[in-house]
């Protein structure tokens, strides 16, 4: 008799067999802004018909208000879907960016860990500073990944360093030649 073999949970789609989920983090709500700043004109342009004729009453009022949320809604719908599926997982054996961009365009960058030499992180500004986000920049053997407006980048560049540190992964730091030549012309 065969026994059946558990097999571990799939956390994301290109998730292989023997890898394991250790970190997942997004961005920053406030990559949703535009779409926020946008859908308060949309819940705005509901109630202008009310605030040019006010004697149209409460029925245009609340009606118009109505369509205003749906018009918001509609608006922040695709911003919304950008910020919840743009991931950045962490496994056991690589690190995968998934960017959505609107409805229909994906992006994927898979690394794996070895190829990490360096991870550090930026907060500049007041607006970052008072919000709690920044920008993290991971180094590669083919180049940086900069990934910006991250929440709380401190903390996802310690657990980041971590993971490095507790899959062996080191930072390989070479000293600089120096010369011992004392031979005099």
């Amino acid at each position: 008799m065969a026994e059946a073999k558990a097999q571990k949970p799939k956390y994301f789609a290109d998730q292989f067999d023997d890898e394991e989920v250790l970190f997942v983090f997004r961005h920053h709500p406030v990559v949703m802004r535009k779409g926020l700043v946008f859908g308060s004109i949309g819940l705005l342009l509901g109630v202008i018909p009310v605030a040019i004729m006010p004697t149209l009453g409460f029925g245009w009022l609340f009606g118009g208000l109505g369509a205003g949320v749906v018009l918001m809604l509609l608006i922040m719908l695709p911003f919304w879907v950008a910020w919840y599926f743009s991931v950045f997982i962490v496994t056991d054996q690589r690190f995968i960016q998934i960017t959505q961009k609107g409805f229909f365009h994906k992006s994927v960058v898979d690394i794996t860990l070895s190829q990490i030499q360096m991870v550090n992180y930026e907060i500049a500004g007041v607006q970052e500073t008072l919000l709690g986000f920044g920008t993290i920049m991971i180094q590669t053997y083919v180049g940086d990944l900069v990934i910006k407006e991250v929440h709380h980048p401190a903390k996802i560049q310690k657990k980041l360093a971590e993971i490095l540190r507790e899959q062996g992964i080191v930072q390989q730091s070479k000293p600089f030649a120096t010369t011992t030549d004392t031979e005099q012309v």
